[in-house]
Formats: C-alpha cells, sequence, structure tokens
C-alpha cells in the first residue's frame, strides 16, 4: 500500500472521529438542557451543560464515568466546605482562607489538582451559600448530576470510542521495527560489517525505547477504551487482550535486542588476545538472527507473512527454536573441544547464544497464550 493510501485513509478516519464527537457533543448539551431545566426550572441549566460536555468528550467510556463520579464529589465537597464557612465565618475574607487551607491539608490520599478543584468550587460557590444556603448548593448539585449522567449516557450509547485499531498498529509497528533490526544485524553479520554497522545497530536497539512508550500508551488506551463499552462484545478478545499480550512479550525481547546490539560493539572494541568472535561463529549466529527476526515479524501478523505457504507462524516459530538450540548444542561442543579457534571469548558465545534464546522463547510462550485468547474469543 503507498504512503499517499495509507495517510489519506488516516485523514478520513480522523474526520469521521472529529464529526462523530461533533454530533455527540451536541446530542449531549440538548439533552442536557432539556434535562436540567426540568430537574431545576428555577436555574439557567448553564453548569449541566458544561458538564455534559466534559464527560462525553472524555477518550473513553471507563474515563468519563470515572471523571463524572470525581466531578460530583468534588462539586459536592467544595459547596459543602463553602456552606460551613459562611455560616461560621461569614463571606469574609477569613472563609476564603479556610476554604483554601482546609482542601489543601485534608486527605493525603488525594491528588493535587483533586484538592485544588474543590478549592475551586468553594470559592465560587461562597457567593451562592452566602445568599442562598441551601437552595444554592441544591441547585448545583443536581445541575452538574444532571450533566455527568446525560454525559455518560450519550457517550456510552452513542458509538463509544474504541482504539483496538491504533492498539494493533502501534504493537504491529513496534514488532517490524524489531524483528527488522535483527534481520538487518544478521545480514550485517553474514556480509563482514560487523565493524562498519554495529554502532548502528546499537543506536537503532536504543531507539526501541520510544517505540515501546507508544506502543505501551497505545494498547493502554486500547484496554481502557473496552471497559463497560457497548461496542466491545465483537473486539473484546481481538484487541486489547492479544495486544497486552504481544506487547508483553515484546517488551521484554527488547530487552534482549539490545543486549545483542551491545555485545557486538563491545566485540569491536575488545583488544584482548584470543577473545573476539570468530568469523564461524558470526557466520552461524547471521542465520540465527534472521530466525529470530522472521518469528519477531510474523508473531503479530494475522497471516504468514514469510516463509513456504501452508506453514503457520507458530510452525516456523518452533522450527527456529529447536534450530537455535541444536545449533547452541552444537557449538557448545566445538568451544568444549577445541574447535573453535577463540575459546577465550566463550562468555561472549554464551551472551549471544542466551540473549535468542531467551527472544525465542518469549515469542513461543506468548504466542501460545495468543492462541488460548483465540480460541476463548471463538466459544
Amino acid at each position: 500500500m503507498q504512503p499517499s493510501t495509507i495517510a489519506a485513509g488516516a485523514l478520513r478516519a480522523a474526520r469521521r472521529t472529529h464529526l462523530v464527537f461533533a454530533v455527540k457533543t451536541l446530542i449531549a448539551a440538548l439533552l442536557a438542557w432539556a434535562a436540567a431545566g426540568l430537574c431545576v426550572p428555577a436555574d439557567p441549566p448553564y453548569l449541566a451543560v458544561a458538564t455534559a460536555l466534559l464527560m462525553v468528550n472524555a477518550s473513553t467510556v471507563y474515563q468519563s464515568v470515572t471523571r463524572s463520579a470525581q466531578s460530583v464529589l468534588a462539586r459536592l465537597a467544595g459547596l459543602m466546605l463553602a456552606l460551613v464557612a459562611v455560616r461560621l465565618l461569614g463571606p469574609t475574607a477569613a472563609a476564603v482562607a479556610v476554604i483554601v487551607v482546609v482542601p489543601t491539608l485534608a486527605g493525603p490520599r488525594r491528588t493535587a489538582d483533586d484538592r485544588m478543584q474543590v478549592a475551586s468550587i468553594a470559592v465560587v460557590g461562597l457567593a451562592a451559600a452566602a445568599t442562598e444556603p441551601v437552595g444554592g448548593l441544591m441547585s448545583s448539585v443536581l445541575q452538574t448530576l444532571v450533566g455527568a449522567v446525560v454525559g455518560v449516557t450519550v457517550h456510552a450509547l452513542v458509538l463509544p470510542p474504541l482504539y483496538v485499531e491504533e492498539s494493533d498498529s502501534a504493537v504491529r509497528s513496534l514488532a517490524r521495527t524489531m524483528g527488522t533490526l535483527l534481520r538487518d544485524m544478521g545480514t550485517g553479520l553474514r556480509h563482514r560489517r560487523l565493524a562498519t554497522e554495529s554502532h548502528v545497530w546499537l543506536h537503532r536497539a536504543r531507539k526501541l525505547d520510544e517505540c515501546l512508550s507508544r506502543a505501551e500508551e497505545q494498547v493502554r488506551q486500547a484496554e481502557e477504551s473496552l471497559r463497560w463499552n457497548t461496542r466491545c462484545a465483537a473486539h473484546a478478545h481481538r484487541g486489547g487482550s492479544a495486544d497486552s499480550v504481544a506487547f508483553k512479550a515484546l517488551r521484554g525481547i527488547s530487552l534482549q535486542v539490545r543486549g545483542i546490539a551491545r555485545t557486538l560493539v563491545d566485540d569491536v572494541f575488545d583488544g584482548r588476545a584470543g577473545s573476539r568472535l570468530g568469523r564461524r561463529f558470526l557466520d552461524r549466529y547471521a542465520e540465527i538472527l534472521q530466525w529470530a527476526g522472521a518469528a519477531v515479524l510474523e508473531f503479530v501478523e494475522p497471516t504468514p507473512q514469510h516463509g513456504p505457504v501452508g506453514i503457520t507462524p507458530r510452525e516456523r516459530l518452533r522450527g527456529a527454536i529447536e534450530g537455535a538450540l541444536a545449533w547452541h548444542e552444537s557449538m557448545t561442543g566445538l568451544v568444549r573441544g577445541g574447535g573453535l579457534a577463540e575459546p577465550g571469548a566463550w562468555h561472549v558465545y554464551g551472551s549471544l547464544m542466551t540473549d535468542v534464546e531467551r527472544i525465542l522463547a518469549d515469542l513461543d510462550h506468548a504466542h501460545w497464550r495468543s492462541e488460548r485468547l483465540a480460541r476463548r474469543a471463538g466459544r
């Protein structure tokens, strides 16, 4: 697929998303205005509308529910604080001081934002508490409650957002970046480019942290978007859970990839006699890196992308693991028998082989878990 086609598709998707949010925002505003007018006819329903707009534009249904609960509780706490302060001290500077100090010192479990929200609401509610001690409080709380209920309801029932596709894309991009790096290292070793490209490989391995952060945020958002979502039935097993399993495996694999790149760089600049990796080892290690790279690339693909038709990614993955273990045994025998010219580098051999074996073992375990999730989804 051409980059221009991908960009055009992303633009159309963004426009659809904005249109959906615009429609939901309008529906929530009109419903909140009407509902608040029925519940609190004496006051203009501006607060209910503002609260509904805040809830309906939350990124996920779960976030809108938790945010609405926090908003209602914070408003109730702030207005009650204002009522107590004005009853004891009157609408004076002393009441304002109490309103600012009490939320700041009370409740160490509350975050700074929560405390400041309570204090701000209390200051704003001071005037209402001074003129209408009970009526002003009840009107504000009821409007907030009505707006929160309307906003959450509209958000949950009118095309609630899902971020499964974004999560899938982020995890696949991470796997492609990681698998390509492993294959490039294997190709570089095969073509005798260790000395010239090892630093590039290490730099790319360190840059994986940025890809990991982006993918982790997308997976987290996808998992959250599935909670309390009326559209999640068709996506619960295809998206969040599978992506979470894949991401955890790739996060562990990234450590091994960085370890391999670091070991290869160290070998280039190790000047001790007999400690450098042998050409025979590097040629064979190039093969296993390419196997591992292909396994990572196929791990998150919905259909086989490499290898003969009819062989599943799991079968190729098992073949790579078995080949790696067999090669490890043969190389160990060569080192013990003196078959390699650089026996002083055995600790380096062990480090490189351990890293690649862990990559394949992690992939095997994660693939097994993904298959279990898929079978559960099909029941």
